[in-house]
């Protein structure tokens, strides 16, 4: 039964609400908009300034069990999509071994567009924000990847750029950043160049660079009385492969510059650290409510 203004009387505070007493039916209530805006800044703190609920109950005097509760009940504003052509950066970031998620932003305009929960990546995960971003509306005109091997096959039918940092960071994984030997001295210092040069003079360093260490690029080690073999420099291989793999979408930006594509996902790369951080300090969360916190961090 509706209680009218003329029929309610106010009874008392509850949580720094005030409580309505019908004098008809003798029912007791709130204002529910006002639980509802108590619910948004209380998650708000929560997330935003990073209160934990022992904070949040010393600010307001509710239980844990109460904040909880009211935690769960409030609702993240429902992202408002524009339809539009995009440049969309793609990357993944974890928060236990394989608990992560996936995420797409458009970097021109500094907007997160898509993200859902991963435990590794999968050209069916990659496929799965194409999918996402093409119901919602978009267009998608060119993709940065971070360059993990088979991404690139997801988007063949448009532009792919493969992050030059992330590139960089494969080079230096597999050679360190004080190798002894001269071939891998030398790879690591074309690695270098990666962000200062083009498509066409870094496949020069790299043919140049064949030439001379063909040899120990393919240098066989033999198993000890067998005829099993592996490559004695494996990992001087693996970084030259990846090179030569990802030359051809290593400077997609140069070759369109009318699109404005960014060389690296470090738009997203920036957002990830302070995402962390967020989450981190409320560990130990069930996994739909670590969600709500993501969601609502890239306020999605």
């Amino acid at each position: 039964m509706f209680c009218g203004a003329y029929r309610a009387i106010k009874k008392g505070v509850r949580d720094g609400v005030i409580r309505y007493l019908c004098k008809l039916c003798g029912k007791s209530f709130s204002n529910k908009r006002r639980e509802k805006r108590k619910a948004d800044k209380l998650f708000k703190n929560y997330l935003f300034n990073k209160q934990t609920k022992l904070q949040l109950q010393e600010k307001i005097g509710a239980s844990i069990n109460t904040i909880t509760r009211i935690l769960d009940s409030s609702k993240t504003k429902e992202k408002i999509h524009d339809h539009r052509d995009i440049v969309a950066v793609i990357d993944a970031t974890y928060f236990g071994r394989q608990n992560g998620v996936l995420v797409a932003r458009d970097p021109n305009k500094k907007e997160n567009l898509h993200c859902h929960e991963i435990t590794s990546e999968t050209k069916e995960e990659y496929k799965k924000v194409r999918d996402g971003l093409e119901r919602l509306g978009y267009v998608l005109k060119a993709v940065v990847l971070d360059g993990k091997r088979g991404m690139p096959s997801v988007f063949k039918d448009i532009y792919v750029q493969i992050c030059q940092s992330h590139q960089w960071q494969i080079v230096r994984r597999k050679l360190t950043l004080r190798p002894k030997l001269e071939s891998h001295q030398a790879l690591l210092s074309i690695g270098r160049w990666i962000s200062k040069t083009n498509r066409k003079e870094l496949k020069r360093m790299l043919d140049v660079f064949e030439r001379k260490y063909r040899k120990e690029l393919n240098e066989r080690t033999y198993i000890l009385g067998t005829n099993r073999w592996r490559f004695t420099h494996a990992k001087l291989r693996s970084a030259y492969g990846s090179l030569i793999r990802n030359l051809p979408n290593l400077y997609t930006y140069q070759d369109h510059p009318e699109l404005n594509i960014p060389n690296t996902t470090n738009s997203l790369d920036g957002s990830f650290n302070a995402l962390k951080s967020h989450v981190n300090v409320h560990r130990g969360l069930r996994q739909d409510r670590r969600l709500k916190i993501i969601k609502g961090y890239l306020k999605l």
